[in-house]
Order: C-alpha cells, then structure tokens, then sequence
C-alpha cells in the first residue's frame, strides 16, 4: 500500500490469493541455514548444530501445515521483544516510540512458557530483541540450553558482549547474535553516541576470537543507504567476523524523520544491491521488509512472523504496537486465533511495500481502529 492514510479495510480491491507463499518461505529459510551450514562447515560444533536446526525446521514446517489445516495459522518466526530497557538511546527507536509507557515485562516463567509453546506450535527462529535484550542475558542463554533445535538471532547494541559473554554463546551454537551498527564510526556514534563504534568492534572481537556464528543489523535511511551496501563496509565487517548482514528500512517512528525514509528509488537500489552482495560475498544477506510481492504481501500477523512485546501482548509487527491478547492469560495457540491478527491477514496484499519500511506503519491508524473493533471480541474479552 502506497498510500499514507487510506484505509486498507476501505478499499475494495481483492487480497488476492495466497499461491503457496509458505511453501516459498519455508525454502527460503531452509536454503539460507543451508547455506550458513556450508560456511562453518570447518567448524565441528557449529556445523552440528546447523544441521540439527536445518532438520528441526524441515520437520517445524511439517508441523505448522497439519495446524493449518486445524485452521491455525502458526508462523515460522516469533519475534519477543524481552524488554523496553535499555542502556543506549538511540534516535528513531521503535522499542521507546512504541512502548516506553510498559511499565512491566515477562516474567521468567511467562518468558519460558511462551517458547515452549511455540516450540510445540513449530515456531522454529525465536528472533529476540528490545530494548536491549542482553540485560536478560541469563533467561536468554537458559532458553537457548533449553531448546537446542530453536535459532535464536539476538538483536543487540553489542555493549554487553564481552569475552566471558562470547565463550556462553560458543556453548549454545543456535544463539547468533546480531549486533547493531550505522555504518563506520561516523555513523554509528551520531545515532547510538560518542565511542559506540569502537566497543562495538571490541564485541566483534570476542566473539570472532571465540568462533561465534554472528551477524550485524544496519537501519538503512536515505542519508547511509549506500555507504552500508558498499564494498567497502561489507569487507571491513566480513573480516570483523560477521556472516550475517540484516538490512532494515527506516521507519520513521520518531516525529519529524519522515526526511531520512529512504524513497521507492533507493528502495529499489537498496534490493539489488542486496542481491548483489548475496552472490559475490560469503555471507547471508536479507532485507527488512524485503521485496513481499513473492510472498503476496505482508508477512506480519503471523503470515510469515508474529511480535511479542515486553508486556506479553501479542502484536503484528515490532512496528504497530496493537494488540487484543495477551500471551500471560491466553495460550500461544489460541492468541494466534486473533481476531486483530485475522482482520490484518484477510488485508494483506494490499499491505505490500511502501516507503517508511512498513506498511502497517503507514497504515497505524486503521490498526488502531480495528484494535478498538475487536477488542471487545478478542480472546481476551471478559477476562
């Protein structure tokens, strides 16, 4: 959807149907742990363990189709935010936009709980993130123990990553943290602040010394689009250590940003460039939201992945904070029977990609107004 505030649930377009988009993004999937298998495949124990993921999402996928056919949608991917905390403050943060009045987060048992049900759901990548996820680097490490076939990509600022931290990750291989930057120094220390750089090449020191499989996230704006898809960047953070390289759109959450948004050209430039860097360097490349036309539209409300904020409110999108359940007082299988999450499915091919990195973003308002419809008929009603 192109547009800023038209209704999707006014328009009277079709949805169009959904042509095996899940079979297409569980092979997606499939082929990148595939491929990331073929890059430690000279290191032992992380090779082991990507293959046992490899062969856990092969059977997740399985499992998700007989829910489907229960009617259930289960996505492949969950992402928790575990926390609004955090110990950076950066400018244009989702987490502080969209839920700096939280006042309370998961408990350990609660936190726990909901991995074990996705697990059983076959949910199989838990991507874990905040605020700062690591200051519950205890919980995190302790799921990770716990569900060894589970990926668990750790979205991090990077300043908790010491040496005795690295050496925790290399006991739990499906852990990959992914760690945040801007750019070079420059960049990264404008929006995140003042020697942020430095200790972020420190972290990435200790975990390439202590062999970790690992990752960094760039947020991609008009002003860096093309210096973080240079060679040059790409190069220096390969010989950091990185494998992984998660571009992600801008939006612009923070009022009066809408100028860094990055426009349909360079939306366009930032996709073939990302195909470009996936052919000609060892490392996994992915974009955020990416080109969604494969996948029919957006693949938010569980279509493809479902959010779980501090508070345990089951959410579409990192991006619209709104929810009509809560994963404290309902079940993982029943809050995906969302009423919310329904109505946003039922409009997903007209929520394809606009500019401002998320059209549910664009779109908030109607989301607000269904939250408002449904809430009175969510799982949650009457309790």
């Amino acid at each position: 959807m192109k547009t800023s505030g038209a209704s999707p649930s006014k328009n009277t377009a079709s949805p169009g149907p959904d042509i095996h988009y899940r079979s297409v993004l569980d092979a997606s999937i499939s082929d990148a742990l595939a491929r990331a298998i073929r890059m430690i495949a000279a290191d032992p124990s992380l090779a082991f363990c990507g293959m046992r993921i490899l062969s856990h999402q092969k059977k997740a996928a399985a499992l998700r189709k007989k829910y489907e056919r229960d009617g259930i949608l289960v996505p492949a991917a969950m992402l928790v935010s575990v926390t609004s905390r955090c110990n950076l403050s950066c400018h244009g943060c989702y987490q502080k936009a969209g839920h700096a009045t939280i006042p309370r987060e998961m408990d350990t048992i609660t936190l726990n709980s909901l991995v074990y049900e996705a697990a059983e759901l076959g949910i199989s990548i838990v991507v874990v993130s905040g605020g700062e996820p690591l200051l519950r680097k205890t919980e995190i490490l302790a799921l990770a123990h716990e569900f060894p076939q589970i990926l668990f990509p750790v979205f991090t600022n990077g300043l908790a990553i010491d040496d005795a931290l690295s050496r925790e990750f290399a006991a739990r291989r499906n852990i990959v943290p992914v760690v945040s930057f801007e750019g070079f120094r420059d960049e990264t220390d404008t929006r995140r602040g003042p020697g942020v750089y430095d200790r972020l090449r420190a972290a990435c020191a200790h975990l390439k010394t202590n062999g970790i499989f690992f990752g960094c996230s760039v947020t991609v704006t008009r002003v860096n689009s093309g210096l973080v898809t240079s060679d040059r960047f790409v190069r220096e953070m390969i010989e950091a250590g990185a494998r992984v390289f998660v571009f992600v759109e801008y939006v612009p959450v923070e009022p009066g940003t809408d100028d860094l948004v990055l426009d349909f050209s360079r939306q366009k430039d930032l996709h073939a460039a990302i195909d470009a860097l996936d052919k000609k360097y060892p490392a996994l490349f992915f974009g955020f939201p990416g080109e969604e036309a494969q996948y029919g539209g957006c693949l938010a409300a569980g279509r493809g992945f479902v959010h779980v904020n501090p508070a345990g409110d089951l959410e579409a999108c990192p991006a619209a904070p709104f929810s009509d359940t809560n994963i404290a007082r309902v079940p993982l299988r029943e809050a995906l029977k969302s009423p919310l999450l329904a109505e946003i499915r039922l409009h997903h091919g007209l929520l394809t990609e606009t500019t401002g990195g998320c059209a549910l973003w664009k779109n908030r308002e109607w989301v607000q107004v269904l939250t408002c419809e449904k809430e009175k008929t969510g799982p949650d009603a009457g309790k």
